[in-house]
């Protein structure tokens, strides 16, 4: 019962900050991006950090929630997810010095969301 109760909680921040965030996002790219440079258009570029900020939020309130057990899973898979996501990024910057076209920095958060999503898949497997 307390599991489903941090769950929904849990979501249902989550659920509000990305709807905070993408709402902030769609706004800043429809008027700051047609803008001149100026302080005004750096500020309505970076809104959208408002809404990671509240997912950053939801998921620290989420991490105190949730029982050692979890806990102590969640933080080795995004242990793990790291230590890949640094490899992979590390060797691309190898490759980088080769020719290889520079990447954006945006791609470093999917490689992270890839790798955490693959840890959790293969412990889920392996759990079983």
């Amino acid at each position: 019962m307390h599991e489903q109760r941090v769950t929904r909680a849990y979501l249902t921040e989550l659920f509000v900050s990305i709807t905070v965030y993408a709402v902030l996002l769609v706004g800043s790219i429809l008027i700051a991006r047609p803008m001149a440079d100026s302080l005004l258009r750096t500020v309505l570029l970076l809104l959208p950090m408002l809404g990671f900020a509240l997912m950053i939020r939801a998921i620290v309130r989420h991490v105190a929630r949730i029982d050692e057990y979890l806990r102590r899973r969640l933080l080795e898979s995004t242990g793990i997810a790291f230590a890949i996501t640094g490899a992979l990024t590390f060797s691309y910057g190898f490759l980088e010095t080769a020719g290889f076209p520079r990447l954006s920095m945006f791609s470093v958060w999917m490689v992270m969301g890839a790798s955490w999503g693959l840890v959790n898949l293969v412990r889920g497997w392996s759990g079983r």
